[in-house]
């Protein structure tokens, strides 16, 4: 393995706020706030939308499982896409795409609802996996604070998403205008992108391929896509458990729903500040040192029932969360050498890892129905958040995939 040389990869560039630069840094922004508020709208609302529709439970939940089926089936497919099409032009295309999946998914029938949140699955892989990605070649000195940027906007829209979607489903606008509100960031989005055709380019034919060893022989890959996975597993499970919980242990289901706010919006200081620390780092282990404590404590203390102590522990889990994804994100460009090699590794790590990511919501509520409550679900949670430290320890260790 080689090292990497963070002289060499950071050296002291400033760059320039104003222009087509600066029109790029928006784009970026507004790809991000587009690519997790069209998931988070829906959880508040799964009932109207279920006593609606009259659909069952089973589909209400199945809901949001499709986009991780999604991301992991079309994750692989996205670096090969932009090779042939260009970056630009493929981020593009998957903003369209999300917009026509939210249309058709605010229709009001059960079959547009599927139909259209596997759109909308399908459009939000090729941001995930192909933004990392862009920003090395875009600004390869810079790639740590555009990182924070991205994470930042996008945690700061999924909770905006998470917050709003009831009052509009409880209006006279009804869920399916609750289902629509994103298509307003995605829209903007659009216009704001079209600018960057100009510069849209292909892989050339005759650029050679990855030296070394298959991707998945690298043992850095694997400890990235563990590292993707496990802190997923985590966002997801907890999105989807955490208020049942709290209910549980007699929390009002109204403050229940207020504890995924809390851990939504602790996340945003950390995703604006762990990429610009991590990208100056030669290993990224304290980190992770760091963000493992805060999953341990606030794990424990809501096993524990220490509930008057609730909005505590979201805090320390959200800060957790935030630091492990974007720990996570930056793993895609502090470990590859190109933009398309970190788009590879992108497309890897997120397809096995949001493939694990879906069974963690139907574990749990498995282990749940299983023992009759939730203490048993509760202590795996800190079972992952450890599995989660040593694939992110191993990944902090400073050396490129090949």
């Amino acid at each position: 393995m080689t090292t990497n040389d963070h002289s060499a990869s950071y050296p002291s560039k400033k760059i320039s706020w104003k222009g087509t630069t600066l029109l790029l840094v928006f784009g970026v922004i507004f790809i991000a706030s587009t690519l997790r508020m069209p998931l988070t709208v829906v959880g508040p609302i799964i009932s109207f939308i279920r006593d609606d529709l009259g659909i069952t439970n089973v589909l209400a939940g199945f809901l949001t499982t499709i986009p991780l089926l999604a991301f992991a089936i079309i994750s692989p497919f996205a670096p090969i896409v932009a090779r042939k099409l260009g970056l630009e032009l493929t981020l593009f295309l998957s903003t369209i795409l999300l917009a026509l999946g939210i249309v058709l998914r605010s229709l009001g029938t059960t079959g547009l609802l599927i139909f259209g949140t596997m759109l909308i699955g399908v459009a939000i892989s090729f941001g995930n996996v192909l933004i990392p990605g862009l920003l090395k070649l875009k600004f390869p000195y810079h790639v740590g604070l555009l990182m924070a940027f991205f994470t930042m906007s996008m945690n700061l829209t999924a909770g905006l998403g998470a917050g709003i979607s009831y009052p509009i489903a409880n209006s006279s606008l009804g869920w399916q205008g609750a289902l629509a509100i994103a298509l307003v960031l995605v829209v903007v989005t659009i216009l704001i992108w079209i600018p960057q055709l100009k510069s849209n380019k292909p892989e050339p034919t005759t650029s050679s391929k990855k030296s070394g060893p298959p991707l998945w022989k690298s043992p850095v890959t694997w400890a990235v896509t563990g590292a993707m996975g496990l802190q997923s597993l985590l966002f997801y499970t907890t999105a989807a458990w955490i208020p049942e919980i709290y209910i549980a242990q007699g929390l009002a289901p109204d403050k229940a729903g207020w504890m995924f706010s809390i851990m939504q919006f602790s996340q945003v200081p950390m995703a604006l500040a762990v990429p610009i620390i991590a990208s100056k780092m030669t290993s990224q282990r304290p980190l992770v040192l760091m963000f493992t404590s805060f999953y341990l404590v606030g794990f424990v203390g809501v096993v524990m029932e220490w509930t008057s102590l609730g909005v505590l522990w979201m805090f320390l889990l959200g800060l957790a969360g935030g630091s492990s994804f974007a720990l996570a994100m930056m793993f895609f460009t502090l470990r590859t050498r190109t933009a398309f090699e970190a788009a590879d590794l992108s497309g890897f790590a997120q397809s096995l890892g949001y493939l694990f990511a879906a069974i963690g919501p139907i574990l749990f509520g498995y282990l749940h129905d299983l023992f009759g409550g939730w203490d048993i679900a509760g202590w795996l949670f800190v079972v992952v958040a450890m599995v989660l430290f040593f694939c992110s320890m191993r990944a902090s260790k400073d050396e490129y995939v090949h």
